[in-house]
Parts: structure tokens; sequence; C-alpha cells
């Protein structure tokens, strides 16, 4: 399944259904982080039952501290 992630094309790996699942395969669940869905802000509650589907739109923004 191909996904828009972050403004570029990305096949999704076998599997990965949930909003949670990509975070976890992208090495970034345990990041402070929004993300969008199809133009939703989610919840960190909600990544485990937002699924993804075919041509889905996800944005993903972590934030990097310093000073």
């Amino acid at each position: 399944m191909k996904i828009q992630l972050n403004g570029k094309e990305y096949l999704v790996a076998e599997g990965v259904v949930t909003i949670a699942h990509l975070l976890d395969h992208l090495r970034l669940g345990q990041r402070v982080l929004v993300v969008e869905h199809n133009r939703k802000v989610l919840q960190k509650e909600d990544h485990p039952q937002s699924v993804l589907g075919e041509g889905d739109v996800v944005e993903i923004v972590h934030f990097v501290g310093g000073g």
C-alpha cells in the first residue's frame, strides 16, 4: 500500500496497518511528536486505532531540543 508521508510517496511495509505501527516501524514511537492523518491532528491515544488506507496522507512533526 502507498501513502503520502510528509509530502512524499511512501510504500508501507507489510504488517503496518495503523499509525502506531507506522511510528514503530519508523522508530519514532518514543519521541514527542504530532501526527496528522488525512488532515486530522491525532491524539497519542488515537494512534493504535487509526488505520492506514491506500492513498492516505500522513504528516509527522517531531520536536528537536536545543538552545
